[in-house]
C-alpha cells in the first residue's frame, strides 16, 4: 500500500516542472517513503530512487528521506535492510540539494542523547563532510554551523577518567575525537592552499573557534595515559596533538597564543566566540598551556631563551584558574603545571616583587584549599608538597611577604603543625624571628588597640542612645569621595559588636599559633639536649 501510494505521488510529480511542486507534495512524499521503510519495502524504495526518470523529484524532495533512512540504519534487529539503506543514503547524498541535506543532517545530529550521540555522529561525519565540500558558496558559515553543532553534542558526553574507561569508551567520545580530526583535515588543507581567498579567511576563523572549544572540552578535563613510545594508545593525546597542529597550520602556533594571552589586544579578539566569554577562553588557553608544558605537546615551538621565572609568571594565571575549580580532573592539572614550572627555578631565586602579582598570592591560597578540602589524600599531600616547593623558591623577603597578604594566621598555624623545626621543609623556622617581630608582635599591638577603640565606641553608643535615637545617624562613611547614607544606631552597635567578635577570633588563633611555636621549639630544644 505504501509503495503504491509513493508511486502515485511520483507519477503526479513527473509531469510537473520542479518549480511547480507544492508543499503538500513534499509532505506526502516523506510520509509515503517513511511508511515504505517501516513496512519493510526498502528494496522497492531503493528502485524508485535509482530510477533515472525520478531524478528531478529525488533531487528536490529526496532530502526528506534522509531522516527515516538514518533512523533505520541505527535501529537494531534490521540488519537485512542495512545494505539497501546504505545504498539509498549514498544516492540521496549524490542527488539531493547539498544545502537541504546539510540542514537535514544537522537536525539528525541534534536529536539524540546519551550513548546515541556518538553513534549518530560516527555514522554522519563522512556524509556531512561530503555535503559541505559540495556547497557552492558560503562554505565557511556552513562549516562553522556544523562544527558548532558537533561540539555542542559532544560536550554532553562524559569524559572518561581512568585508563580502563578510556579503553572501554562506553559513550564513544574517544572514537568521535579520532573521527573529528579526519572530518576537519580537508578544511584545514583548504585554508593552507588558498591563503589569499577572503572566504578562506572566514573558514580559518571558524576552525580557530572550534580548536579553542576543543581545548576546553574535552581536553580541559581529559586525563592522559602515562607517556609511552606508542602514542597511538592515548586517544586524547592524539586529539590534542592534532588540534595543536591545526592551530599552527592555520596561523596560530603555540607561542602566538600563549605569549599573547592576557595582553590588551589579542590576535583573536575580532572573533565572535558564540558561547565563549573571557572566562571560557581563559579555560582554553589554560588547557593549551598544560598540554604544552606538562604533556610536552608542541613545546618545541617555544623559544629556548625564555627564563624560568618568566615561564612561571606566564603560567601562574592558568595555575590559579585550575586550582579554583572543584573537579579533581582539573585542579590536579594545576598541581602538575605548578610543579613543572617551579622545578625549573633555583631555590630562593624567586624575587619577592613577584608577590605583587595577584596570581602569585592566589595560588598558595588555592593550595591551602586543596590541602584542607580535597577528599583524596594523595592530592592533599601533593598540595602540601607544592606549597613547600613554592616557598623554597622564594627569596627570604618573599617568604615573609607570603606568610603576611595570604590568610596568614591559618596558614602559619597549619605550617607550624605540619613542619617540625628539625625538618624545616618550608623554611618557616629559619625566618621565625622575623615573623615574630614583623608580624606576630605588631598584630598583637594592633588587636589590642582596635579592641580598646571598639569597646570605647560601644560604651559611647550605649551611653548616648537617647541622643542617637533622635538623629539620623552618628557616623558617616565616604567611598570614592562620596558620602554614603549614615547607619541607624542599632545597626552601628551590631557592626561594632561583630568587629569585636572578629578580633576575639583572630586573638584566639594568634594565641594558638604562639602556643604551638612554644611547644615545638621547647620540644626541639629538649631533643637536642637529649642528643648531647
Amino acid at each position: 500500500m505504501a509503495v503504491e501510494e509513493l508511486q502515485c505521488i511520483i507519477k503526479r510529480c513527473q509531469i510537473l516542472e520542479e518549480c511547480d511542486f507544492k508543499e503538500e507534495d513534499f509532505g506526502l512524499f516523506q510520509l509515503a517513503g517513511q511508511r515504505c521503510i517501516d513496512d519493510g519495502h526498502v528494496d522497492q524504495l531503493l528502485e524508485i530512487i535509482q530510477d533515472e526518470k525520478n531524478k528531478t523529484i529525488i533531487k528536490s524532495m529526496g532530502w526528506n528521506l534522509v531522516g527515516p533512512v538514518v533512523r533505520c540504519l541505527l535501529r537494531n534487529g534490521e540488519e537485512d535492510k542495512r545494505e539497501d539503506c546504505f545504498l539509498m543514503f549514498d544516492l540521496l547524498l549524490k542527488l539531493c540539494n547539498p544545502k537541504e541535506l546539510l540542514l537535514g543532517l544537522l537536525e539528525l545530529i541534534e536529536e539524540p542523547s546519551g550513548k546515541q550521540i556518538s553513534q549518530i555522529i560516527l555514522l554522519l561525519l563522512q556524509p556531512l563532510q561530503t555535503v559541505l565540500q559540495k556547497l557552492p558558496n558560503n562554505k565557511a558559515y556552513s562549516v562553522g554551523l556544523a562544527l558548532s553543532t558537533l561540539w555542542s553534542q559532544l560536550s554532553l558526553l562524559p569524559v572518561p577518567y581512568s585508563e580502563e574507561q578510556i579503553q572501554t569508551d562506553d559513550y564513544g567520545l574517544c572514537q568521535c575525537c579520532k573521527a573529528l580530526i579526519e572530518f576537519i583535515r580537508p578544511f584545514v588543507e583548504e585554508v593552507i592552499d588558498n591563503k589569499e581567498n577572503k572566504e578562506n579567511e572566514k573558514l580559518k576563523d571558524e576552525l580557530l573557534k572550534f580548536c579553542f572549544k576543543s581545548l576546553k572540552c574535552p581536553l580541559l578535563t581529559a586525563q592522559f595515559l602515562e607517556q609511552s613510545e606508542d602514542v597511538g594508545n592515548d586517544p586524547f593525546r592524539c586529539f590534542a596533538c592534532e588540534i595543536i597542529g591545526f592551530l599552527s597550520q592555520i596561523g596560530h602556533p603555540v607561542p602566538k597564543i600563549i605569549l599573547n594571552h592576557g595582553r590588551k589586544k589579542r590576535t583573536w579578539d575580532n572573533l565572535e566566540f558564540e558561547e565563549e566569554d573571557d572566562k571560557q577562553l581563559a579555560d582554553s588557553v589554560a588547557s593549551l598551556t598544560y598540554l604544552v608544558f606538562v604533556q610536552g605537546i608542541g613545546i618545541g615551538q617555544l623559544p629556548m631563551v625564555l627564563s624560568p621565572s618568566y615561564l612561571l609568571q606566564l603560567n601562574m594565571e592558568h595555575i590559579e584558574l585550575f586550582l579554583q575549580r572543584t573537579e579533581q580532573s582539573i585542579f590536579s592539572k594545576g598541581l602538575e603545571l605548578l610543579e613543572n614550572s617551579l622545578l625549573r627555578l633555583e631555590d630562593s631565586s624567586l624575587l619577592y616583587q613577584y608577590l605583587e602579582i595577584k596570581s602569585f598570592l592566589a595560588v598558595p591560597q588555592g593550595l591551602v584549599k586543596v590541602m584542607t578540602l580535597c577528599p583524596i589524600e594523595t592530592l592533599r599531600k601533593k598540595g602540601l608538597a607544592m606549597l613547600q616547593l613554592y616557598i623554597d623558591k622564594l627569596d627570604s623577603q618573599g617568604k615573609y611577604t607570603l606568610f603576611r597578604i595570604m590568610a596568614s594566621l591559618n596558614l602559619l598555624r597549619y605550617l607550624v603543625i605540619k613542619d617540625n623545626e628539625n625538618d624545616n621543609q618550608t623554611g618557616l623556622w629559619t625566618d621565625l624571628g622575623k615573623i615574630e617581630n614583623n608580624f606576630l608582635k605588631p598584630l598583637h599591638i594592633g588587636l589590642n588597640m582596635s579592641k580598646a577603640h571598639y569597646e570605647a565606641e560601644i560604651k559611647n553608643s550605649q551611653q548616648n542612645s537617647q541622643v542617637a535615637s533622635t538623629c539620623k545617624g552618628v557616623c558617616s562613611v565616604t567611598v570614592g569621595g562620596e558620602e554614603i547614607p549614615s547607619m541607624p544606631p542599632e545597626m552601628q552597635l551590631k557592626v561594632l559588636h561583630s568587629a569585636l567578635f572578629t578580633f576575639d577570633l583572630i586573638e584566639s588563633v594568634l594565641a594558638r599559633v604562639e602556643e604551638l611555636i612554644e611547644i615545638k621549639t621547647k620540644s626541639t630544644s629538649e631533643e637536642n639536649v637529649g642528643i648531647k
